[in-house]
């Protein structure tokens, strides 16, 4: 433990959200300090990634939908959870060595990586595997709730209930805290890709025009919505006719758009519900006055908070700075991790 302390003082040690669409990095003292896209480009048919093990992150987002038949630009993280370990293992390296190698550090960093509450054991152990050959010395994993309630500064450790609800790419989390642990929670595999799926079958069906994630996505952000606008916003979208194959550009409205999005919307809405419905009567009561705090990039989905609000009938607040929360309360982990590590999964853990 002694030597562990030791060699903290002279390694960058880091919190990792390892998000299925955004990897976040925080160091000690000063904050965020990596926000990338978790993309890798690879040769296809192999592991080897482009330039050098450069084409990772923005470089290789760039990339995605757009690439030729020789490339292919990989997400290795699939709702949440590890689906190409080998890919997970270079785009960790490559931003461990960003973050810790500026400083020319020789010892390993220790790392604090979140984790969707609801995956397996298995699961767990790949993510702690994979880190620790992409360059970690030593890996802690938190549950994303907790991480998120601790970022946005809820009183996650006072015997009172928090909720936190954390919209990510692949996952929502859902939970009730208190006393410094989750009393309740639910995990569903539903989150912005499922709502950038959602579009592109809508205007698929709707429109006979293709188009990819990254439109999908710019068109959510500037037009999506969960309730209804004061004023209906119009955007036009390019992309390829199913029919034709020929390039074509149409008008779309945040009407329809917030059609195709009720679906991945109410489920978000009914995981709510569910982890109320098992709150002990006390917490249950506590939210009346606590309210409910929701984070991630679904938390910036106009009108999310408002919805929720009518569903539940309680408070609903977005966070300061929903996209970082889970990030920051990693670092405050960190900050504290021989007080905190044995609530936490890590290396040493008895896996057997």
């Amino acid at each position: 433990m002694l030597l562990d302390t030791l060699l903290g003082w002279f390694s960058t040690d880091m919190g990792i959200d390892l998000g299925t669409c955004t990897t976040l990095v925080c160091v000690r003292d000063k904050g965020i300090v990596l926000n990338e896209p978790s993309v890798v480009a690879v040769r296809k048919g192999t592991n080897i990634v482009l330039n050098n093990g450069e084409a990772v992150g923005l470089v290789a987002r760039e990339m995605l939908g757009k690439t030729p038949g020789s490339i292919s630009a990989i997400r290795p993280l699939k709702d949440g959870v590890i689906s190409d370990f080998e890919i997970t293992e270079a785009m960790l390296s490559y931003f461990i060595r960003k973050v810790h190698g500026k400083g020319g550090k020789l010892v390993r960093p220790r790392v604090v990586i979140s984790v969707p509450s609801g995956i397996t054991a298995v699961e767990r152990r790949a993510v702690i595997d994979s880190a620790e050959r992409a360059g970690a010395r030593k890996v802690y994993l938190v549950d994303e709730p907790m991480a998120a309630g601790m970022g946005a500064g809820l009183p996650i450790i006072d015997p009172t209930a928090s909720m936190i609800v954390d919209i990510g790419g692949g996952t929502t989390e859902v939970a009730i805290m208190s006393l410094g642990d989750i009393a309740t929670c639910e995990s569903i595999r539903i989150g912005g890709d499922d709502m950038d799926e959602s579009i592109i079958n809508h205007l698929k069906r709707t429109y006979n025009l293709l188009i990819g994630e990254m439109r999908a996505e710019k068109v959510k952000i500037q037009i999506g919505s969960a309730a209804p606008l004061e004023e209906e916003l119009t955007m036009e979208v390019a992309g390829r006719d199913t029919i034709s194959g020929l390039p074509r550009k149409i008008v779309i409205t945040s009407e329809e758009i917030r059609e195709a999005l009720k679906e991945p919307v109410a489920a978000i809405i009914e995981a709510v519900s569910r982890t109320l419905e098992k709150a002990a009567p006390e917490l249950a009561a506590d939210l009346i006055d606590n309210g409910i705090h929701i984070c991630g990039g679904g938390a910036l989905l106009r009108g999310m908070d408002r919805v929720l609000a009518n569903a539940t009938g309680l408070r609903v607040e977005i966070v300061d700075d929903p996209l970082s929360a889970v990030a920051k309360g990693t670092s405050i982990y960190l900050d504290n991790l021989e007080l905190l590590k044995e609530t936490m999964d890590h290396s040493d853990y008895g896996w057997e």
